[in-house]
């Protein structure tokens, strides 16, 4: 940046400015004075001094050249935080990618990569001696697939979706695991003792519990990290240093751990990429699956997709020819009894909407194990309405839906959370509620009453159980909160299947697939499972275990209404004015269909712009441009007034997973 006189002499720095501001998205050059030489490297921390209001920002450092490209006088760099390069060359290159590609600012990636400076952490690293050599790793078993395929695949840096067997496995000492994840375990042992690192990322922490205990079973605590954002500060600064070693390590964490740093990286390898745990919520709102597709491509890493049921994402690559598919050796088909939603002769099991059925496979299956019962929603009754009338329960603050957490909980609201003390009805002034749909714990008290004597265990999100014995018990749980049952399930009851699939989503079938597969997963061999008021395609390829079909013919409907992710779309909102000017810098490119825009509920506008992937790069670079045209607009017109200005509206989403919803 240009500043007051200071001879042009040194090295020069270019450095990437941590702020939001998507008018400082590219590198600024800095001067680097002599006595910061030796410490300004690629990839440290630095300050630098910006023009506006004498400012001083944090910024790293990402190349050091001769020559400026700025023609005036350069700043000098003020000062280097720390002499720890924590942003290395290939993070900061798939920063620049992913961004470009989703219209964000590279900064915003950093930030997810690289975790908050702990100095003592940092101290305390730099001070570690080194320690004996890593503890030598032999390739584990890749059971129930052609190991040579796996291992070629590692080799070459091949990109393969991989179909998990629907399966629990004992690692000894009392601990299951899904079959999933010993073979990403045993997958990164081969990429270890090929000497490179291996990153794996899953949804939630559930699954990162099971993935652990695989690991454990096969590689020495010191070549396994943990790095996700549920742990401390400090914790994860710390894990986040060990990668930067050079010893190859095995990464866990979540969807964050796809920017890890890794030394010499063999694999990336993710589970089930289509739960939404994937989909990054910060922008610029990059999933995972895209960010280690970009990152293979850049590193020529091997990356394996793993899933019980393939999402048309990754289904979309293997018919493209862009992922190659893995599936077992031996056929798993697990047995899968669909059913209609037809009443049970015992009133116990008909008010806990067990049908016959379900009802005769339970009572069999808990004279030798557990039973799991999946359900849609947590909860005691998700939704309440009037007595009187019958008209939905709403809050009288905000008009969120009304519920109720447990049979002696105050009826609160599922939006804002304030307690319903004084509710009236707005259509007929009554104040009695009724019960509406049942939740996980007003299924564990009907389904309580309907078994005597059997042990009822709950798991949600409010109560989280990971495990379970073998011993008979009822575990009534959310979908995606199913706990790991020593031995597998004796049966699975597929609950509220009808209520499920009537979401308005374009991914409601298969995220029912995914939810019910992974539930099935966890039976035990030949334990029956159970879908109740579900048929046609879904419990077809339940029954006959086929979810490559049901991807394969939802993604070509996908195509022949042009919807995701046959196509590529990015949402735009803001105010009218930001959003028209957005869309006429696109209209012109080709293949690019606009929708909208409508209105929202807080006074702004929303429009979808539909495109070919071919034509990704010219439209992420024009609503780029429109980003921050709409930024400086914004500081511009706030110019001559009091007060700060206020936040620029305009907003974009590529690929966000919720703009077809409702279609």
């Amino acid at each position: 940046m240009a500043a007051a006189a200071s001879p042009q002499v040194g090295t020069v720095g270019r450095v990437l400015i941590d702020s939001p501001l998507p008018q400082l998205d590219r590198l600024f050059d800095y001067r680097i004075p002599p006595s910061l030489a030796a410490s300004a490297v690629p990839g440290v921390r630095v300050r630098v001094p910006l023009r506006s209001a004498g400012r001083v920002a944090d910024g790293f450092l990402i190349e050091v050249v001769e020559t400026a490209g700025f023609a005036g006088v350069l700043s000098d760099l003020e000062s280097v935080v720390s002499s720890v390069p924590v942003l290395t060359p290939e993070v900061w290159r798939l920063a620049r990618q992913v961004a470009d590609r989703a219209a964000g600012t590279a900064s915003d990636v950093v930030r997810l990569a690289v975790p908050k400076r702990q100095v003592r952490v940092e101290k305390a690293w730099l001070a570690k001696e080194a320690g004996a050599p890593a503890s030598e790793v032999l390739p584990a078993e890749l059971t129930s697939f052609d190991a040579a395929a796996v291992e070629s695949a590692i080799a070459s840096g091949g990109r393969f979706a991989v179909d998990a067997p629907p399966r629990v496995v004992d690692l000894g000492g009392g601990r299951w695991v899904g079959h999933w994840a010993v073979t990403m375990a045993a997958a990164a042992t081969h990429a270890i003792a090929r000497q490179g690192s291996a990153i794996l990322a899953v949804p939630d922490y559930r699954d990162q519990e099971q993935l652990v205990a695989a690991l454990e079973a096969v590689l020495p605590p010191d070549r396994i990290v943990r790095l996700d954002a549920k742990q401390s500060n400090p914790d994860r600064y710390r894990s986040f240093l060990a990668c930067l070693e050079d010893t190859p390590l095995v990464i866990v964490g979540n969807r964050s751990a796809v920017y890890a740093p890794a030394s010499r990286l063999a694999m990336i390898a993710i589970w089930d990429d289509g739960d939404p745990l994937h989909s990054e919520p910060l922008s610029p709102y990059v999933h995972t699956r895209d960010a280690a597709l970009v990152r293979q491509q850049e590193q020529g890493c091997a990356l394996l997709l793993l899933s019980h049921a393939r999402s048309t994402e990754v289904q979309r690559l293997v018919e493209l020819g862009w992922l190659g598919e893995i599936s077992p050796e031996r056929a798993y088909l697990p047995k899968v009894i669909p059913t209609a939603q037809q009443t049970s002769q015992d009133r116990l099991a008909a008010q806990a909407r067990i049908p016959s059925t379900a009802w005769r496979e339970a009572r069999s299956a808990l004279e030798h194990g557990p039973v799991l019962v999946q359900v849609a929603r947590p909860g005691y009754a998700p939704r309440l309405a009037c007595d009187s009338c019958g008209q939905s329960a709403r809050c009288l603050r905000c008009e969120g839906p009304l519920g109720l957490r447990s049979a002696r909980s105050t009826p609160a609201c599922g939006w804002c959370g304030a307690l319903a003390t004084d509710w009236h009805c707005s259509a007929c002034d009554g104040t009695r509620l009724r019960l509406v749909g049942q939740g996980a714990g007003r299924t564990a008290e009907d389904l309580g009453r309907a078994f005597p004597g059997v042990r009822v265990i709950v798991a949600d999100g409010d109560r989280p159980i990971l495990a379970v014995g073998a011993e008979p018990a009822l575990v009534i749980a959310t979908r995606g909160a199913e706990p790991i049952a020593a031995g597998g399930y004796r049966a699975v009851l597929l609950l509220d299947g009808e209520r499920m699939i009537a979401r308005e989503s374009l991914r409601v079938g298969e995220d029912c697939l995914r939810w019910w597969s992974n539930a099935i997963a966890l039976a035990a061999p030949g334990a029956p499972t159970v879908l109740v008021g579900v048929g046609g395609a879904l419990a077809s390829a339940l029954a006959t275990w086929r979810g490559a079909d049901y991807a394969r013919a939802e993604l070509a409907d996908r195509r022949r209404l042009r919807f995701p992710p046959a196509v590529r779309v990015a949402t735009v909102s803001g105010s009218v004015e930001t959003v028209e000017t957005a869309l006429a810098a696109v209209a012109g490119i080709e293949r690019v269909e606009i929708l909208g825009p409508v209105d929202l509920a807080d006074g702004t506008v929303r429009a979808i712009v539909r495109f070919d992937y071919g034509e990704g790069a010219a439209v992420s670079s024009a609503l780029r441009a429109e980003v921050i045209r709409a930024a400086v607009d914004r500081r511009k017109r706030a110019g001559g007034t009091a007060g700060r200005p206020a936040l620029p509206t305009l907003k974009v989403h590529f690929d966000d997973p919720l703009s077809f919803d409702g279609a």
